[in-house]
């Protein structure tokens, strides 16, 4: 049923070189539309996991984004469902109905050869994208491993805990990172979904709160990366007790904790 009907754009040249607005140009999918709104903004009329493509060749070839730290979509109006923010199959972020915004951050991967991104909707919707742009960065990040295994989810019906004292040197904004793969044990299974919980309680973490649905989970992709950036009370709350983590039809090999630190070529 997909067609993309999307065509390589040119740069920016005639505008600031991190917005990438106007290259949002075209969708994956013949049955959907957008045009431009009044107050320049995109609306996108979705149908579910579609996509509104934005094209980021330049000269035709894919473009290098390590300067960056992150992709953001700002919208005009809250978003209606779940939507997700797709770049090149290997980074994406989901964000709840009701958002405004919604952050991809690179965190260190591999951002060297990106040629497109995707807006996406989890059900028939209109999005008015405000803007889409990039951030700067002049950040690295130093993993260190809090948990190793092999955690088979299934259907709920495995989890891990990984205990207080592997928080005792987090601090608020750094960050969990889930290494995982899809489950496809199951050919009936069409998606896949973590919960992160301090362990003992019903409480999910705070960091991601903005990507959970109504049942307190996150729902991920292929991509085998999925961060959470943690909160003060997530700090405090994982020292204490710990977290409990489980989900759908996952395989989980690896959590690391990511910690901010500043490039010494930026540093002054």
């Amino acid at each position: 049923m997909a067609s993309m009907v999307m065509v390589a754009c040119g740069s920016n040249s005639d505008g600031d070189s991190l917005d990438l607005t106007s290259r949002f140009n075209g969708t994956w999918n013949i049955h959907e539309k957008f045009e431009k709104g009044d107050n320049g903004e995109i609306i996108y009329h979705a149908i579910p996991w579609g996509g509104l493509v934005g094209s980021m060749r330049e000269r035709n070839l894919p473009v290098d984004w390590t300067p960056y730290e992150s992709v953001s979509v700002e919208f005009a109006e809250p978003t209606k469902v779940g939507t997700q923010l797709l770049i090149k199959d290997r980074l994406r972020v989901f964000g709840k109905p009701g958002i405004t915004k919604m952050t991809c951050y690179f965190d260190g991967q591999d951002v060297t050869q990106i040629d497109e991104v995707a807006i996406q909707s989890s059900d028939s919707s209109i999005l008015k994208v405000k803007r889409v742009y990039l951030t700067p960065g002049s950040s690295v990040w130093d993993s260190t491993p809090i948990w190793e295994g092999h955690c088979v989810f299934g259907d709920w019906e495995e989890g891990f805990v990984i205990p207080g004292d592997k928080f005792l040197d987090a601090v608020a904004g750094d960050k969990l990172e889930f290494i995982y793969e899809v489950d496809r044990s199951d050919p009936k299974v069409e998606y896949w979904q973590f919960k992160t919980i301090y362990n003992g309680t019903d409480s999910t973490l705070e960091g991601n709160a903005d990507q959970l649905n109504a049942w307190g989970c996150c729902p991920v992709g292929e991509s085998g990366v999925l961060r959470i950036r943690l909160s003060e009370n997530d700090v405090k709350e994982l020292r204490k007790i710990g977290m409990f983590v489980n989900g759908y039809y996952n395989i989980v090999t690896k959590v690391n904790l990511l910690k901010k630190g500043v490039s010494q070529e930026n540093a002054i």
